[in-house]
């Protein structure tokens, strides 16, 4: 039962915006019941959790969180407003985070661990699935604002760019498989996965999330041979040509071309600069920050932009908590690099397996900051739940691992005394060649 629960809130933590039902409870939504629930199952299990390590990013997560409580005493404070809507909007920032602890301490052995992770991936798979049926719905002919696919993220085009991050921040754990892998079966299925979350990521024609996308591209080519990623960078330059007209359209609308010749950018990109620029002004008037949630209706007084989101989710941290929920911030996102880092160093030299999941994970973890520099998805349960239970589910896998090598060794070198001990001759000759020069 509970890893079925464990299972299903994977699922459900990205379906959730598509499928969500009222509890009866004020503030409490079904995925807060789920968690609740799943808690309950792990507290009355009747079983004992083999990993009692500390983890590695509790103190980092745990700041973070008193900077949020921090910014919505502000709010309430300084611009008091709806006091349950801030409420709710607090306890569903701090909902997410939490799914870390549950997953790393989630009392399964290292099989159904395995079988967690594979989830999150298989979940990835299908949310991609979503989008690659909207995107050749609306057609792949020519781009259209409101042609944007948002996949399971969001029910029209303005959560596209929300979306483009998900599958950027996931596509390198399909790719480190495909690399890294030495079985043919799961190096075909990662390629599969690859294939799936790439077409998801073009019908998003979120140009942040190419970006975001190529970079982490090369820096596992780069990591598995320079050469490899040379002829594989070639051969994907070559085939530009072949991309849907819509996407080659929407990178184009970057650069622009002013009344007299002259270049510029478009109108989304330079509008974000603007509202960044009145955002560094917000925080100049309240060095403390305006308050949680209380962005949209501050920036009208310091742009010409009323109603918008930052774009940018440090700028929106800066201006809505101040430097010390930012500080807060930045020791969360290099908590999740020093986890990769941990991972890559913990992984057992001889499995494939365990390297392919530590160097994928140490680029997702890269491309998950890169995605909040051009969107603000860092709060979103449906967006960032999988990566928090991500880095939960890995840092046990490995745990696991690494206690199971020197177990294994144990047993191999209490067997070869046990031989010593029944052939005594061979104890002798063992000496003798071990003294001899």
């Amino acid at each position: 039962m509970l890893r079925f629960l464990l299972l299903f809130q994977i699922l459900y933590t990205v379906y959730q915006g598509h499928y969500n039902f009222e509890s009866g409870v004020p503030g409490l939504n079904l995925p807060n019941a789920l968690f609740l629930l799943v808690l309950l199952a792990l507290r009355f299990s009747g079983k004992s959790d083999e990993v009692h390590a500390k983890a590695l990013m509790r103190g980092p997560l745990l700041f973070f969180m008193a900077m949020l409580v921090l910014a919505f005493a502000i709010a309430q404070m300084r611009a008091p407003g709806l006091f349950m809507v801030d409420l709710t909007y607090l306890k569903n920032a701090l909902f997410s985070p939490l799914l870390y602890f549950m997953y790393l301490h989630c009392k399964q052995d290292l099989k159904n661990t395995r079988l967690l992770v594979i989830a999150v991936m298989v979940v990835a798979g299908l949310a991609a699935v979503q989008a690659i049926r909207q995107g050749f719905d609306y057609g792949i002919g020519t781009y259209v604002e409101t042609h944007r696919a948002a996949g399971p993220f969001g029910s029209n085009f303005r959560d596209a760019n929300r979306a483009g991050v998900y599958y950027a921040m996931f596509l390198p754990m399909f790719i480190g498989l495909a690399l890294f892998l030495q079985d043919k079966r799961w190096r075909i299925a990662a390629l599969a996965g690859v294939v799936l979350l790439t077409m998801a990521l073009l019908f998003t024609y979120s140009r942040q999330a190419y970006f975001i996308a190529v970079i982490g591209l090369v820096v596992l080519l780069l990591r598995r041979s320079v050469l490899l990623a040379l002829v594989l960078g070639a051969a994907l330059a070559s085939l530009v040509g072949f991309l849907p007209e819509s996407v080659t359209q929407r990178v184009a609308e970057t650069q622009q071309k002013g009344p007299h010749g002259e270049e510029k950018v478009d109108e989304s990109t330079a509008s974000r600069w603007e509202i960044w620029a009145g955002a560094l002004a917000m925080w100049q008037a309240n060095p403390a920050g305006v308050g949680q949630n209380r962005f949209k209706d501050e920036i009208g007084h310091y742009s010409a932009f009323q109603h918008f989101d930052a774009h940018n989710f440090y700028v929106l941290t800066l201006a809505e908590g101040g430097p010390q929920e930012l500080a807060a911030l930045l020791l969360l996102v290099v908590a999740t690099f020093r986890l990769g880092a941990w991972l890559r160093r913990s992984m057992p030299p001889d499995d494939p397996e365990a390297r392919a999941l530590a160097l994928g994970f140490s680029v997702t973890a890269f491309c998950m900051a890169l995605g909040n520099l051009y969107g603000s998805p860092f709060l979103e349960g449906n967006v960032m739940g999988t990566f928090w239970i991500l880095c939960g589910l890995l840092e046990r896998y490995m745990l696991l691992k690494t206690r199971q090598a020197p177990a294994s060794t144990a047993l191999v070198v209490g067997g070869a005394d046990r031989m010593l001990e029944r052939f005594p001759l061979a104890a002798r000759a063992r000496g003798l060649s071990a003294r001899r020069p």
